[in-house]
């Protein structure tokens, strides 16, 4: 715990549109809401006021009763696994390459997606 940083500041800057934290270690972390789970939706009004929990460890953002744990933040993860695969998979399935248009192509030429078989049930 000695080691780990703490936030000793923490404001919403609307100027660049990110939160931004202050640490223990001297150093200014800063991210975009829309990139954090729970705060994906927030309006600006909504992140200016962030309270800092009493072991410098933890974020509340009050009008939005969201919470960020910081050890967590910093390590990379801005949202359970599950949030983050759902987020990774709508930047993925939005991609527009060639590969993958000769892949659909492709795919349509073989009937495309193979139809979901219904189970009957035995009488």
């Amino acid at each position: 715990m000695k080691t780990t940083p703490k936030a000793v500041a923490a404001r919403y800057d609307r100027r660049v549109g990110r939160v931004v934290i202050a640490l223990s270690n001297r150093l200014e972390v800063g991210f975009k809401p829309h990139d954090v789970q729970g705060l994906e939706m927030a309006r600006p009004a909504q992140l200016v006021d962030i309270e800092i929990s009493p072991s410098g460890l933890g974020l509340h953002f009050p009008q939005l009763d969201a919470d960020l744990y910081l050890p967590a933040l910093l390590q990379g993860f801005l949202g359970s696994r599950q949030w983050m695969a759902q987020a990774m998979g709508k930047v993925g399935g939005k991609a527009v390459t060639p590969q993958k248009a000769d892949a659909a192509r492709a795919n349509g030429r073989l009937g495309g997606r193979p139809r979901k078989i219904q189970a009957v049930e035995a009488a």
